[in-house]
């Protein structure tokens, strides 16, 4: 058992990093990181808010995400118990139930008897041998159709003969060798599309299209190596910060 908040607070300074910073870097609103390491709960929108800020802030400074989630489910979360229900109440519900089975059945075997005496008055119609019922008729055109758009034992749907490999397009790979790193990456700046964002473990790798410029925000960029085409990106922030990649090279972001 350890104090959440009291680590949290440790970690971020000891990296020399305000609330601010944090914010920045992963974009949750500085009232909730303050929440988090004053272990204010109740200022949090939600136990699934709660679980996702704790693990993304924990994983951002560095530290184990899942020991952090654990201990809140331990000694933080809510956990549902079952409602109690008197044992008078349930003798009763047990006992409207077998009266209305009761009643079920004898209706059921009612109408069974009425139906046998029916068909044994009037007895089997036999369908003629050369009528095709609509079911059996819509089934079969139905068979046919899917049939006739099948394409052709071997071939694959939507290959077309001029695709190129994806091996020919630039692409932008970002590996982690020496650690992992918490990345946020977005398309043409810092307010773009999320392209990607998470922690990167060490020893994973991501290959990214370079179709336009990518912004990227990193937690611990000592942990990276990054090529944009068959160029290495050098001169990576030592601390959290952001690069931005370009077609012809690296820009301070």
């Amino acid at each position: 058992m350890f104090e959440i908040g009291d680590s949290l607070r440790e970690a971020r300074t000891r990296r020399g990093l305000s609330s601010a910073d944090v914010q920045k870097g992963i974009r949750i609103r500085e009232r909730y990181l303050t929440a988090l390491e004053e272990e204010r709960w109740e200022l949090l929108p939600g136990e699934a808010y709660t679980k996702g800020f704790l693990r993304q802030y924990a994983e951002f400074l560095g530290l184990n995400g899942n020991l952090y989630i654990d201990e809140y489910n331990a000694r933080i979360a809510v956990h549902d118990e079952e409602p109690f229900v008197p044992d008078s109440l349930v003798a009763a519900h047990g006992t409207r139930r077998g009266v209305l089975g009761t009643i079920m059945g004898i209706a059921v075997l009612g109408a069974i008897i009425a139906g046998l005496a029916a068909w044994g008055t009037s007895g089997p119609s036999k369908p003629s041998a050369n009528t095709k019922t609509p079911a059996a008729t819509h089934v079969a055109k139905s068979g046919a159709a899917a049939a006739a758009a099948l394409p052709p034992t071997g071939t694959t749907p939507n290959a077309g003969s001029s695709a190129k490999p994806a091996t020919l397009a630039k692409m932008t790979v970002i590996q982690a060798p020496r650690g992992r790193c918490w990345l946020s990456i977005r398309a043409g700046g810092p307010n773009g599309a999320i392209v990607f964002e998470g922690v990167l473990e060490q020893g994973k790798m991501l290959r990214l299209p370079l179709r336009h410029d990518l912004w990227v925000r990193m937690g611990a960029p000592t942990a990276l190596d990054i090529t944009v085409g068959d160029k290495r990106v050098n001169g990576l922030p030592v601390q959290a910060g952001n690069v931005l990649l370009t077609r012809s090279g690296p820009h301070a972001a």
